[in-house]
């Protein structure tokens, strides 16, 4: 019987510090890092992303960073057969795959038994329900996809429009409703060796932490590196400008709102979303939850870890 490929997971909310503890302990445990993060994906966004920069990863390898422009589509789907493919090359390679980041869907996309059908875009199709909805609002289509598939339906909000067309499009194209690719979203897989760490801190030190990174952001050229995107062609209404961080600054650069104000959004929609992704992680009964307070630095932490991980890996 083969035996299971090692998995290494180290997750939490945005500003936690993950990539520094994920390098720490691919340094002490033969790891090579795979990003899980839907926007450090693009090129040419980096402080924005707060990507890691080359100097800071400590001669460490790095995957799926910088791998499309910021106007091409990368799905879920993408990401997964991506990812696997790079956790079966690192254990071949008899390393340790660390999968790094904080996009929940990406990171369930690995431990749960999750169908996705690569549908690619019918134009044809998207616009037919685009004029639809121009004309007759949202709940027209919405109620259209009500009638063939009331369960997504209801776990998308009448507004909106893009996840309502998409339903749709996945619908007429293979024959069956979108809820049929989501009926196993939380059937635990059993496909590898997994060990996944969760970093938290109190949400009063979280957000300083946020705001403190975001302060950061703008001091290293934040303003400047959105005004460069916009530049060279990467409009507001791409899904990858309208990620927080970039359409804030977009608002300022148009007008829309004072430098202040803006950096003072930037700052509250990190917390809110820092708030959401500490929701979806906490519904996994699988996560080794770490209080970062609770050690000296990040060579404590990444000791700890390597104490923990070390026993689950080596039953392998």
């Amino acid at each position: 019987m083969k035996k299971k490929d090692n998995l290494l997971i180290i997750l939490g909310p945005t500003a936690i510090g993950k990539s520094d503890v994920a390098i720490n302990v691919a340094q002490k445990m033969d790891g090579e890092i795979i990003s899980a993060d839907s926007m450090q994906i693009y090129k040419y966004m980096d402080i924005g992303t707060a990507k890691v920069k080359p100097e800071e990863m400590r001669g460490i390898p790095h995957f799926l960073i910088d791998i499309v422009h910021p106007d091409e589509e990368f799905t879920v789907a993408d990401f997964k057969q991506q990812a696997e493919k790079y956790i079966r090359q690192i254990n071949n390679r008899d390393k340790l795959p660390i999968v790094v980041g904080g996009t929940g869907l990406y990171i369930n996309s690995l431990v749960y038994e999750l169908k996705f059908t690569r549908v690619k875009a019918n134009q044809d199709l998207r616009n037919k329900y685009n004029e639809l909805a121009d004309k007759y609002g949202n709940d027209f289509i919405y109620n259209e996809l009500y009638k063939i598939d009331a369960t997504s339906a209801k776990k998308i909000s009448p507004n909106d429009r893009k996840r309502i067309i998409r339903a749709l499009e996945i619908y007429y194209e293979t024959g069956k409703p979108m809820s049929y690719y989501n009926e196993n979203f939380r059937k635990k897989s059993n496909k590898y060796n997994l060990v996944m760490i969760g970093l938290n801190t109190d949400r009063k030190l979280l957000y300083s932490r946020i705001e403190k990174r975001v302060d950061k952001m703008i001091n290293d050229g934040l303003i400047d590196e959105v005004k460069r995107l916009i530049s060279m062609g990467y409009n507001k209404n791409l899904p990858s400008m309208k990620a927080i961080g970039y359409k804030e600054i977009i608002s300022y650069l148009e007008g829309e709102l004072e430098l202040n104000e803006a950096i003072n959004i930037l700052k509250r929609n990190t917390r809110r979303f820092a708030k959401r992704q500490l929701t979806w992680f906490k519904m996994d009964d699988r996560i080794k939850w770490i209080n970062i307070n609770d050690f000296k630095d990040v060579d404590d932490i990444g000791n700890y870890i390597f104490n923990y991980a070390s026993k689950i890996i080596a039953k392998n």
